[in-house]
C-alpha cells in the first residue's frame, strides 16, 4: 500500500510540474535550478552603481545571458509568470541596498500604451513592480501613470531617435496628481538602456510636482565598473 501511495504521489508531482521557459527542463518554479543559476549570475555586484542624479538608476543585473534570454520571453513569449522570480530578486537587493531616502516611495510601473497591452494581455512592468511591492513591503499604485502616446519599439533606434520617439508620451492620472503630489515615486522596469524612457516619464511627473526618486529596474545594459 505504501509503495502504490508513494508511486501514485510521484506521478502526481510529475504531472504537476511546468516547464521551464528557457531550456524546457520540468520544473515545479518558474525557472529550473540551472537556468535560476545562470539568471541570477547576472546579477550587478553594486545595484547601486547608477544611483546618482539626474535620474538615480538601481539595477539588478546586466542585460545579457540567460536574464537577456528571460526578459525577452517574458515580453514576447507569453511567459509573464517570469516577472515574479525578477520582481522578487530586485525587491530583495532593494533591501539588501537600500538607497538612503526620508519618505518611503509609492512604486509605479512604467506604462504600455494601450493598444500594446490589449496585444499582450499584460504589463511586465506593472508583474515586475507587483512582486517587488511583495518582497519590500512598499506600497503599489497602478494605472497613475499613462502611455497616451503610441510609440515605437525603443529597439534598433539611435539615442536621439529614442528621445524623440518618447516626447511627451506619459500622461499622469488627475486623482494621483491631488493626493499622492507630496509623496517621492519610484519607477519600476524590465530594461534600463539609454534612459529614454525614464526621462520622458520622470519629466511628466516632475511637470505635475511630484518627486522621482528613482528607477529601479531588473537589468540594466551598464556593467559593473
Amino acid at each position: 500500500m505504501y509503495t502504490w501511495t508513494k508511486n501514485l504521489t510521484g506521478l502526481l508531482n510529475l504531472f504537476l510540474q511546468s516547464h521551464c521557459p528557457l531550456c524546457q527542463r520540468a520544473t515545479s518554479q518558474e525557472f529550473c535550478q540551472n537556468c535560476t543559476k545562470q539568471v541570477q549570475n547576472c546579477q550587478h555586484k553594486n545595484p547601486s552603481s547608477l544611483w546618482r542624479e539626474p535620474i538615480p538608476v538601481f539595477g539588478w543585473g546586466v542585460y545579457g545571458g540567460l536574464l537577456k534570454r528571460a526578459i525577452a520571453a517574458m515580453k514576447y513569449e507569453k511567459q509573464p509568470q517570469i516577472a515574479r522570480p525578477l520582481g522578487q530578486w530586485l525587491g530583495d537587493a532593494w533591501l539588501l541596498n537600500l538607497p538612503n531616502y526620508e519618505q518611503r516611495p509609492v512604486v509605479v510601473p512604467i506604462p504600455l500604451h494601450a493598444s500594446k497591452q490589449k496585444q499582450r494581455n499584460y504589463n511586465q512592468a506593472a508583474l515586475i513592480a507587483q512582486s517587488f511591492c511583495q518582497t519590500t513591503g512598499l506600497k503599489l499604485k497602478l494605472n497613475c501613470l499613462a502611455r497616451v502616446r503610441e510609440t515605437q519599439a525603443q529597439f534598433g533606434l539611435s539615442v536621439s531617435e529614442r528621445q524623440s520617439n518618447l516626447a511627451e508620451a506619459f500622461a499622469v492620472e488627475q486623482e494621483f496628481r491631488r493626493h499622492f503630489s507630496n509623496v517621492p515615486v519610484l519607477l519600476v522596469d524590465d530594461i534600463y538602456t539609454t534612459g529614454a524612457t525614464a526621462r520622458s516619464a520622470v519629466q511628466t511627473l516632475r511637470q505635475c510636482g511630484i518627486v522621482v526618486l528613482g528607477l529601479a529596474a531588473v537589468a540594466t545594459t551598464v556593467k559593473d565598473g
